[in-house]
């Protein structure tokens, strides 16, 4: 790029910094040569030079040495003249690389501890088309025409002070108004009146600042100041319109994968969509950049890839034989895709770079300083020579190899009958071949799931035969348990009413021990039942004596038992009659029962 221009980089100091303001390094080139260098130049003495000098372009690695802020940045464009632009040679905000990266693509190197020398870089790489222009300002430009001075709290002439100022004011209006009408330029105009002429005039033209015939001025009566409208934010633009050259893989079908590369091996773009037709592909693919190869992941390449690459003339790329799906997620290692066809496109575009890689690498060792080394790269990729594509390239001999035209509209593709079937044939291969790779997926996962569930299952049957087990034997044990249960509570009975049996008995032995007394066994009844619990609470025996109320219900059985059991006597109450038929060795005696015992 021709012309003049600055290049700057900080010495010391910070734009941010309230007490050390920065200083910086200056070079100057004019025609891609290094004309003058200046050390320590202060922000003031920059903005004198260049409202001196007039460049075209004034350079720098990155917009923050030279404003803190959006705000700041607009005042400084503000200032710069309307034919200067302010030019980051690092990137476009979004997308940053660092000095030395920028400059390896133009096979330019520099210390890059010394700011004279990143100055002189930033300036170089502007000269070579490199970095983007800072836009702050719209297409659309203001120009205000006022008062210089204040009126005043007036005095015997202030009417006549007055009219001259606002006479003035209408005076260069008016020349503005000349000059924007010579130059066929769109504007419009509002005026506010006053006494005497204007007080106010704001002209809105609508063109870029750098062609209004009109310039800034101050002093007399009016005023004349210039600026552009603002855009919503700082914009960049490339500083050349020359597209980039890719390395693009393209998996074709019904689902269609892209993938971009730059010729340094960078991921450019990688996506993959059902919506594009070959025309929608081709459109997508211009828009990324200028592809210099196309490159497909089988041995064959298919008819949609082979069309996409005629459009742009581009170098067709294709393995001797078809790329493994192993080898596919070997090459797209480290790279996110989303998909079956994200990974083809970007297998079959790594594997093509790697195929010239070495000599891109070459090239670049060769070239000289301040070659644009894409463009180089491809020249030679395309079957140049180093010497006829730097000859090409310089533009001092004819190109052995010329590219194809590159018409601004791309051709719509047609497809004839046989095309059609073409497509539609490998578009059906294709979705079979993905259908069976999806089904022999589906069917291993299946098989492992299975085999797992199987596993499961016996584990289950086993835990459930083990419980079975445990609660038989835990039936059997709760049988015996409430078995032994019952024993122990008959037991218990037993062993209380031998307890309590006992108890009687000893009282009963107690009562005996008296000398000159005997102690009865006292019943109700003469009965077998009566007889029964009497044995069973106390007993009897030989010596017994006893002593029944009533002889009611009596019968042999009773008198029976009482024989075996050999009881002394049975004693019966005064006014009962006794009646001894029956009976052997058995005594009745009436006895009277006093109340003492």
């Amino acid at each position: 790029m021709s012309g003049r221009i600055f290049g700057i980089d900080i010495i010391r100091g910070s734009v941010r910094s309230g007490t050390i303001r920065p200083h910086y390094a200056l070079v100057r080139v004019e025609d891609g040569t290094v004309i003058s260098e200046e050390k320590n130049v202060t922000r003031f003495q920059i903005m004198r030079y260049i409202r001196a000098e007039q460049p075209d372009i004034l350079a720098v690695d990155s917009i923050q040495e030279i404003a803190q802020g959006t705000a700041d940045l607009y005042a400084f464009l503000a200032e710069l003249p309307a034919g200067t632009k302010l030019v980051q040679v690092t990137g476009d905000g979004v997308k940053m690389e660092t000095l030395p990266r920028v400059a390896a693509r133009y096979n330019l190197s520099f210390d890059k501890q010394n700011p004279m020398e990143e100055a002189k870089a930033s300036a170089l790489l502007a000269s070579f088309g490199a970095g983007y222009e800072v836009l702050a300002y719209t297409g659309i430009t203001d120009i205000t025409v006022s008062r210089n001075r204040s009126p005043g709290r007036g005095g015997w002439s202030q009417n006549r002070y007055v009219r001259k100022m606002h006479g003035a004011v209408r005076t260069h209006a008016r020349n503005i108004e000349m000059k924007l009408v010579s130059a066929n330029l769109e504007y419009s105009m509002t005026v506010r009146r006053a006494f005497g002429g204007e007080s106010r005039v704001v002209f809105t033209i609508y063109a870029p600042r750098e062609q209004i015939p009109v310039s800034p001025s101050r002093g007399g009566d009016a005023q004349i100041r210039i600026a552009g409208r603002r855009r919503d934010k700082i914009a960049f633009q490339p500083l050349t319109k020359k597209p980039r050259y890719l390395i693009v893989g393209i998996d074709p079908g019904t689902t269609i994968g892209i993938a971009a590369l730059d010729l340094d091996g960078n991921l450019v773009y990688l996506a993959s969509t059902r919506l594009f037709s070959a025309v929608d592909l081709t459109r997508e693919i211009a828009d990324l950049g200028k592809p210099l190869i196309i490159a497909s992941d089988k041995a064959e390449m298919p008819f949609g890839v082979e069309k996409v690459r005629r459009v742009f003339s581009a170098i067709a790329w294709n393995p001797k034989k078809d790329i493994l799906i192993k080898e596919k997620y070997v090459l797209a290692a480290g790279h996110d895709f989303k998909n079956d066809h994200e990974r083809d496109a970007l297998s079959a575009a790594l594997y093509a770079y790697r195929t010239y890689k070495n000599k891109f690498e070459s090239i670049l060792k060769r070239a000289p300083a301040g070659v644009d080394t894409d463009e180089l790269r491809a020249q030679i990729a395309r079957g140049l020579s180093l010497e006829q594509a730097l000859s090409r390239i310089s533009g001092t001999a004819p190109a052995a190899v010329p590219d194809a035209a590159e018409p601004d509209e791309l051709p719509e593709i047609l497809f004839d009958e046989r095309d059609e079937r073409i497509t539609r044939q490998e578009e059906t291969i294709r979705r079979l071949r993905t259908l069976a790779e999806t089904l022999s997926h589906e069917s291993a996962g299946k098989d492992k799931k299975i085999s797992a569930l199987h596993r499961k299952l016996n584990e289950e049957r086993e835990e459930r035969h083990a419980k079975l087990l445990a609660a038989t034997e835990i039936a059997e044990r709760d049988h015996e348990i409430a078995t032994v249960k019952k024993q122990l509570r008959k037991e218990e009975r037993r062993c209380k009413n031998l307890r309590t049996r006992l108890d009687r008995m000893k009282r009963y032995v107690s009562l005996q021990a008296g000398e000159g007394c005997s102690a009865l066994k006292v019943r109700p009844l003469l009965a077998r039942d009566v007889v029964r619990v009497l044995d069973e609470e106390m007993g009897i025996g030989e010596e017994d004596l006893l002593y029944v109320l009533k002889i009611d219900g009596w019968g042999k059985s009773v008198v029976r038992e009482l024989a075996e059991a050999r009881v002394k006597a049975v004693i019966l109450p005064r006014h009962v009659y006794t009646r001894a038929q029956g009976m052997q060795d058995c005594r009745f005696f009436p006895v009277r029962i006093s109340r003492r015992g």
